[in-house]
């Protein structure tokens, strides 16, 4: 039995841990193919007729009823009507929908803020409908044109079901929400039925209105040609014209431009048109009039028309002349009475004005950027006889919610400018995007993640000098876009107050970006939390989804204020609606990159997660051979990815992630798995953000691609940083690969992006890799006898020696020496660059020494070139990338076989390789010794750091003789056991900054001095080290000559000596307590 205690922490933890990891049971497999077939046919049949049933009963009779009124509607009430009259009779087709919105705002289920526009527009629609009546009525009061008026009302209505999905949804009825639910699964079939269903109701009314009109078919279908004309015109004209209506509605809808581009043009529809009918009618009577001198009236003009005449396009004369028929033959126009006139006008204004109320939440529909049509329309299928009113009328009620977008960027050692260049990509975030803006369609809340922050400083322990340089980088960026005003006399804007919050973790810094967003700070304390990249991850996975989202919604069900179904449908609608920007400290981006993953994910909900193009960033020609490889990687094997499969990576610097795939089963849970086998820590925290697709992969998710979303993260400069992240990314990506294969069988079924073809593609490129050192020393060997002209064995043997040389040197070093590895790397790679250089040129050579390049090597070569050349030519604003192709390609022996046997030697070392040592972007000036510093400057040339530094010479009148402790000149000193130093960097700091002084007047003994320097290093260092130091001093003893040193370095040496300060370098060694380890998965 669980103590009250373990109970509560257990009730605690299911508030915010709700993702959870389930065992894969994988169903028997059939052996008989024959017997799969046949219970696929049978189910598919017995699924067809339950489906049929369940359709016909529940959908089939609202089509029905539709089609009925649309044809009894068009065939039979309007042809009685005058034109003016059924151009505004199609907009009492929104009187049911209006009610509907009445009854839903009254019944508390609907949108409030319109009943009272709803039942206005319900008044005017009855008082259309009444005027309409009344006016017909009055000029013949017989029952044949009482019958026509009150089918056409009645059809009004039955139209008026098509959109019942709309109006449905806003009460809360099972029936018909169960019903709506299975016809979005099946939306393609219901479609396709209700049109059979439509054209078989329409035919039926076709016939029974032919019989019992009274007329023969044989009247009907023989017309004349100019009829013809007129009929294939309009028919072409009704077509083409509602086509591309609905198409640029939806694409207005979609670039939010729904007020002027898609609601405006609607509603100004009915009104344009009957404008254009009048002046097509009423422009020929005002040119008759003046032309023939006729002072008649309209109705004496109608007695005598015949024909419009003059010039133009006959199939307009004709439509022209056709119309006014249509007009002079209404008992209104004809006689003229101003009763008729203005019941005319009252109906057609009420009916308009109705349309324009019912329809008044369209006005203040928030959009999402590229939405679906189906989630911005009921029915995919339009209305082309009332197209205007059918397109408004089918606009949703409720649209998506609002998106929330999480920025999680996860921070080290990283320095001023790049922390520069994330923090002002997130400013222009908050500027593109403001807490209150006009669009309402999505928010942005920015987290950043620091690692190591802290240091101990006496009894306490306070932010390091990479947390203050962050918080400097945040004031400077606020002040520049806080900063609005325009002019050398404005007021800048005060920082407003930062609210500094304590955390198990450390603490929490939040601040309210200049537009409403907010920035938090999670400053990581690595003695109370786990630290690196995959755990800060895991803490703001834990943390946004399940705190921040999965508790509130618990929480709801535990006080029950609203019923199970309605709080999971809730839950489920904000999981969707939520996403996780994975962000680097030196990621620089721009808003449009960000909503263009945005509309890759609302637009496929079957998308996890999305990528963009990443561009590597600085100088020297590491960062150049970078940019080519990240280059063809995205245009090549990128693209391939995304078009044959899915991605199987999506970069941590700048990638998307919906929360409903990170919380999805075997998901988030699985990612907090620490690792306990050797492959664990190189799939796991070598390469987290692969093997975070691959456990989206493998749950049925799939990862996209957006080659238009551009982001900038700094690449490595120097040729040993390049190594050693490369270390870490090809192991990983070699086993999360292989785990992906291994489960391949299992993957394509429960993922429809991975098909069985992909995985065999994906096969293929991992055994080319593992042959990729292989196919180098191939053409190594091909180089050396095409350079050389030597035997084939002979070219082998030289091709396998140096990589076997390296491959035994390496595991000679070991891991601790690895910068020793990598710099035989870069010797061996110079060599082989020039190796490829003049295998290059003596290809050139000799395809104009044959004159052809039909050779195997001149093809080869050829193929490759315009392989490139095209593939940048399709990508012109990076074609310039071409242009390190040359180096790329030269750097294919150290990149792919150098390279890979350095990562294979080095698995077992699991450090991260970049920063691991790197300095401050802005901190204090560090105290040391530099009273005899003449000059000091620090340089950068091809991607190294190069520092120089000028000692000037000081004279000094008093030292202290070493053999001589007792000896105190002015003062008293007394040289005995030093204390051990803190760091042996620190040592050899010392060290060389002895050596490197340079006195002109006090001898010393430079034997005692290294005995000195031997006995402080040997009792600082461990044992191998201390030797080799020890040997090195030896030879520092017996080649340099140490002509004086001042008293104060002597000191500096010896920080015991009495009367002497402690170099400020050397500090006293922290007492720290052992480190204590927490996770968020209560460990």
């Amino acid at each position: 039995m669980q103590s009250e205690q373990e109970q509560t922490e257990t009730r605690f933890r299911e508030a915010w841990d709700a993702a959870k990891e389930v065992p894969i049971i994988q169903d028997e497999q059939k052996i008989r193919k024959r017997m799969t077939v046949i219970q696929f046919v049978t189910c598919s049949f017995v699924t067809l007729l339950v489906f049929a049933l369940a359709f016909f009963s529940k959908v089939v009779a609202v089509e029905s009823l539709v089609a009925l009124g649309s044809s009894i509607l068009t065939l039979a009430c309007m042809p009685y009507f005058d034109i003016l009259t059924n151009v505004m009779l199609l907009n009492g087709i929104a009187t049911l929908s209006a009610l509907l919105q009445a009854i839903a705002g009254l019944v508390a289920h609907g949108m409030k803020g319109f009943i009272a526009s709803s039942v206005v527009s319900v008044a005017f629609l009855i008082a259309g409908f009444i005027f309409f009546g009344l006016n017909y009525l009055r000029e013949r009061p017989n029952k044949s044109m009482g019958l026509l008026v009150g089918l056409a009302i009645g059809s009004t209505f039955l139209v008026s079901l098509n959109w019942w999905e709309n109006y449905a949804m806003l009460f809360k009825i099972n029936f018909f929400k169960e019903t709506i639910q299975d016809i979005k699964r099946s939306r393609n079939l219901v479609n396709i039925l209700s049109s059979l269903v439509r054209i078989a109701v329409i035919s039926i009314v076709v016939g029974a209105y032919v019989k019992l009109s009274g007329q023969d078919w044989s009247s009907i279908l023989s017309v004349t040609s100019s009829t013809k004309i007129v009929v294939l015109s309009l028919f072409a004209i009704q077509i083409l014209s509602s086509a591309l209506c609905r198409w640029v509605a939806v694409v207005a809808c979609k670039m939010h431009a729904v007020r002027r581009s898609f609601v405006l043009p609607m509603i100004l529809a009915s009104p344009a048109t009957l404008a254009a009918f009048v002046l097509a009618i009423g422009t020929p009577y005002i040119k008759f009039r003046n032309n023939a001198n006729f002072t008649g009236t309209f109705s004496d003009y109608c007695k005598i028309f015949l024909i419009v005449d003059g010039p133009g396009l006959r199939i307009m004369k004709q439509l022209v002349t056709d119309l006014t028929f249509e007009v002079c033959a209404s008992n209104a126009y004809s006689k003229g009475t101003p009763v008729g006139y203005a019941l005319l006008g009252c109906s057609l204004v009420c009916w308009w004005f109705g349309l324009v109320l019912c329809t008044l939440y369209t006005w203040f529909l928030n959009t999402n950027r590229l939405e679906r049509t189906k989630d911005l329309f009921v029915r995919n299928l339009y209305e082309a006889a009332f197209i205007d009113q059918s397109m408004l009328l089918n606009t949703r009620f409720e649209m998506q919610e609002r998106m929330t977008i999480y920025l999680c960027a996860t921070m080290w050692h990283e320095t001023q400018d790049e922390m520069m260049k994330m923090i002002i990509s997130m400013f222009r975030l908050d500027k593109f995007r403001p807490k209150k803006n006009n669009f309402n369609d999505v928010s942005f809340e920015s987290h950043i993640y620091f690692d190591d922050a802290f240091k101990q400083t006496g009894n306490e322990r306070r932010v390091n000098e990479y947390a203050e340089t962050l918080a400097e980088v945040i004031r400077e960026v606020y002040i520049v876009f806080n900063d609005d005003g325009k002019g050398s006399f404005r007021e800048r804007k005060p920082l407003p107050e930062q609210k500094i919050i304590q955390t198990p973790y450390g603490c929490r810094l939040h601040y309210i970006l200049p537009h409403g967003n907010s920035l938090f700070i999670h400053f990581k304390d690595k003695q109370q939390i786990r630290h690196k990249k995959r755990w800060s991850q895991i803490m703001y996975l834990y943390y946004l989804l399940g705190w921040r989202l999965n508790r509130q919604y618990f929480l709801m069900y535990k006080d029950g204020v609203e019923a199970l179904a309605d709080i999971k449908e809730r839950l489920q609608k904000a999981k969707e609606n939520t996403y996780l920007l994975a962000l680097d400290g030196d990621t620089d981006f721009q808003p449009s990159a960000v909503m263009l993953l945005v509309d890759r994910l609302r637009m496929y909900p079957e998308v996890g997660a999305a990528c963009g193009r990443i561009h590597p960033t600085g100088t020297g020609p590491m960062v150049w051979y970078q940019k080519f490889e990240y280059a063809v990687g995205h245009w090549l094997q990128k693209t391939t990815e995304h078009v044959f499969g899915c991605v199987l990576c999506s970069p941590g610097c700048f990638s998307l992630f919906r929360a409903a795939a990170l919380m999805d089963d075997n998901v988030m849970k699985r990612y907090t798995t620490k690792p306990s086998e050797a492959a664990h820590y190189v799939q796991y925290d070598q390469g987290e953000d692969r093997w975070l697709c691959t456990l989206l992969l493998q749950q049925g998710w799939r990862v996209e691609y957006n080659a238009a979303s551009d982001s900038y993260t700094k690449a490595p400069q120097e040729f040993q940083e390049f190594y050693n992240q490369r270390r870490r990314w090809g192991p990983s990506t070699m086993a999360n690969t292989l785990d992906l294969l291994a489960t391949g069988s299992l993957t394509s079924e429960k993922n429809k992006s991975i098909s069985k073809p992909y995985i065999l593609y994906q096969t293929l490129t991992t055994v080319s890799s593992i042959l990729g050192p292989a196919t180098v020393c191939l053409m190594i060997a091909g180089s050396f006898k095409f350079t050389l002209h030597v035997n084939a064995n002979i070219a082998l043997l030289l091709a396998i020696l140096p990589p076997a040389f390296y491959t035994a040197i390496c595991f000679w070093l070991g891991h601790t020496r690895s910068g020793i590895q990598i710099s035989i790397a870069a010797v061996l790679s110079i060599i082989y660059a020039f190796l490829m250089t003049a295998t290059l040129l003596s290809i050139v050579a000799d395809m104009v020494l044959q004159n052809t390049f039909f050779t195997p090597s001149g093809l080869f070569f050829i193929g490759i070139t315009s392989m490139y050349i095209i593939t940048a030519l399709l990508h012109p604003h990076e074609f310039h990338l071409i242009i390190y192709g040359f180096l790329y390609v030269i750097c294919i022996p150290s990149g792919y076989l150098l390279l890979i046997i350095y990562s294979m030697v080095n698995m077992n070392n699991v450090s991260w390789g970049t920063r691991e040592s790197g300095a401050p972007g802005t901190s204090a000036p560090t105290e040391m010794h530099q009273k005899n510093v003449k000059c000091h400057k620090l340089l950068k040339l091809c991607g190294y750091n190069l520092e120089i530094q000028v000692n000037k010479d000081e004279v000094v009148t008093s030292t202290v003789p070493l053999n001589n402790p007792e000896v105190q000149p002015g003062g008293s000193l007394e040289v005995g056991e030093s204390k051990e130093l803190s760091k042996p960097e620190e040592r050899i700091q010392t060290l060389i900054h002895f050596i490197a002084y340079n006195g002109t007047e006090a001898a010393v003994n430079r034997r005692a001095m290294a005995q000195i320097f031997c006995r402080r290093i040997m009792a600082a260092l461990p044992g191998t080290t201390s030797c080799i130091l020890s040997l090195i001093i030896k030879i520092i003893e017996r080649s340099v000559t140490l002509s004086m040193v001042s008293a104060d370095v002597y000191m500096e040496l010896d920080p015991a000596a009495s009367g002497c300060e402690r170099n400020p370098l050397v500090e006293t060694p922290l007492e720290m307590p052992p480190p204590i380890y927490a996770s968020l998965d209560g460990e």
